[in-house]
């Protein structure tokens, strides 16, 4: 996980009855119970209580290393395409930044999901230094829709994010498929009925006395091993 605070205990992923957005809020915060889009009713879609994963990983079935060992078949592929998909991002600056390192690193989309801001907001594009203009972009309200219609179209979906199925992210090895990498809420991270829909899901591992890195670091780190 990564984050901009500490990270947060419990918190619920709510969906507005109007409008259909889906997006995090922390338990304890009464603060967006409206939705923050069009201020309709929400209602509570799932509640997440967890801790931070902190001991090392055990040794993982062979099939959840099935994307390594199809690289080691096929590593004079042309590599395939890759994307990221950004789940209730709240930072601008967060979002202007991936931006940019997505351009950098050659991915040929970003999906923006929830309340993540989208390129047209002044802060984003002056963190992206004009980067939305090099990276295709779409807004969804709901990442949980987009990602179902996206594995049915033969996308290969990964996601980076602290949890028990998590691979060290240095074994993610080169994409031979149309890959998309999801990056979570600062706070919250990555919805968990999202990573239950993931092939895999990668881990940084921490060697200070932090736990986290920021989403944008964070991105960058798994960016270019995907590279």
């Amino acid at each position: 996980m990564y984050n901009d605070g500490m990270p947060a205990d419990s918190h619920q992923i709510r969906v507005c009855n109007s409008c259909g957005l889906r997006y995090p809020l922390v338990d304890a915060k009464t603060f967006g119970m409206r939705c923050p889009v069009c201020l309709g009713e929400t209602r509570v879609t799932l509640r997440v209580s967890r801790k931070l994963v902190t001991e090392p990983r055990r040794d993982l079935p062979e099939s959840l290393h099935r994307e390594d060992t199809q690289n080691a078949k096929n590593s004079n592929e042309e590599r395939r395409e890759l994307a990221v998909l950004l789940d209730n991002i709240r930072s601008a600056w967060n979002v202007g930044s991936i931006l940019r390192s997505a351009e950098g690193f050659g991915f040929s989309h970003v999906y923006l999901c929830g309340i993540t801001p989208t390129p047209e907001n002044d802060t984003v594009q002056k963190t992206s230094l004009g980067a939305q203009d090099s990276v295709t972009w779409s807004y969804h309200k709901d990442a949980l829709k987009l990602v179902s219609n996206l594995k049915k179209e033969g996308r290969r979906i990964v996601a980076l994010e602290e949890e028990d199925r998590a691979v060290e992210v240095s074994r993610i090895g080169l994409p031979t498929y149309q890959t998309v990498l999801i990056v979570g809420n600062e706070v919250t991270g990555v919805d968990p009925e999202l990573l239950d829909l993931c092939d895999t899901t990668y881990y940084i591992p921490m060697h200070g006395q932090k736990s986290s890195f920021n989403v944008a670091i964070a991105f960058g780190i798994a960016a270019y091993a995907l590279r």
